[in-house]
């Protein structure tokens, strides 16, 4: 028998490669980004929905990845390519060293923690002016072609590393890892208990997921042959992918690639429209899916789509 997943899976790559040929180049464009953010939700989903540890801060790792390739390019002329491994290595290293002392914090103590990690990062790169850039920001090399051609090679790069991102998490949910981080989510203290190693577990966790959102920094670096700190530390990133993580379902796999996808487009489509509403649009984005899909879409309408599973919802958070 065909499993209908798999079918699903190859029609949507067939589509995705098809795309770049039919569309015009600004929609083009609000792929590739919507590809960006999926691959942020996806890695980061790893720490914040399996193990259940809200990092807001976790974009600190998008910086790093987006400055190592930044640094590595335009200073020692490294190719491009060979400088995502680097970005991969750098977030396992500040994600296990920081995870010895941060990890030990739980709830919004965590939440508020990573947020100072992800500051402290990028007020360090804010001053290393000769290596950085510093404030006024670093412009890597354009890569050479047309402009269409760069544009569809990005295009496919970008869903690359969601993918891939994507294949992660879901081995990851089908080893023991994955199991244990379910297991902690769900009461951390009976998790230790039943023998789990939780902080190395925990430890785990943000590293793959440091690794996963510093690769994806290292593409976003190359896309847009510019960045500064203000920009891959923060601005709305942390805020859009939680968004997209609560959206689509954190206890799933496939669910923050669908949140991404969702809230990016809408966000383009308000964007486009009504610029002067955009920030406005979002904030009541997030409150309704806290209200009525705190679960997510995948395990809210599991059965099917309805509205009293809506109000169900709203009704438990009243309580």
């Amino acid at each position: 028998m065909i499993n209908k997943k798999l079918i699903l899976f190859i029609v949507f790559v067939i589509v995705l490669t098809a795309l770049p040929f039919v569309i015009s180049g600004y929609w083009l464009r609000v792929l590739t980004q919507t590809f960006l953010f999926g691959a942020i939700a996806t890695g980061s989903n790893i720490i914040i929905g399996f193990t259940g540890y809200p990092a807001f801060g976790n974009i600190a790792f998008f910086g790093i990845g987006a400055y190592v390739t930044g640094v590595l390019t335009t200073k020692y002329n490294m190719p491009f390519f060979y400088t995502l491994p680097f970005c991969a290595i750098s977030g396992i290293i500040v994600a296990s060293l920081l995870g010895i002392p941060i990890l030990r914090l739980k709830g919004h103590y965590f939440a508020i923690a990573t947020v100072g990690v992800m500051e402290t990062i990028k007020e360090l790169v804010d001053n290393m002016t000769e290596l950085t850039g510093g404030g006024p920001g670093l412009t890597l090399p354009i890569m050479q072609g047309e402009p269409e051609y760069i544009y569809k090679f990005f295009y496919f790069i970008m869903p690359g590393v969601m993918l891939f991102s994507l294949l992660i998490l879901f081995i990851v949910s089908k080893i023991k890892q994955g199991y244990a981080l379910r297991a902690i989510r769900v009461d951390e203290d009976a998790a230790s208990v039943m023998g789990i190693n939780t902080p190395v577990y925990k430890t785990f966790a943000w590293a793959v997921s440091a690794a996963l959102v510093g690769i994806t920094g290292g593409v976003y670096a190359y896309w847009l042959s510019y960045i500064d700190p203000h920009t891959v530390f923060g601005g709305t990133y942390p805020v859009k992918m939680f968004a997209m993580i609560l959206l689509g379902g954190g206890t799933t796999v496939i669910g923050p690639m669908l949140g991404a996808f969702i809230l990016e487009l809408i966000s383009e489509i308000v964007w486009s429209k009504f610029i002067a509403i955009h920030g406005m649009v979002l904030g009541l984005l997030i409150i309704f899916i806290i209200l009525f899909l705190p679960k997510g879409l995948f395990e809210t309408f599991k059965g099917g789509f309805s509205f009293k599973k809506l109000f169900n919802n709203l009704k438990e958070n009243r309580l």
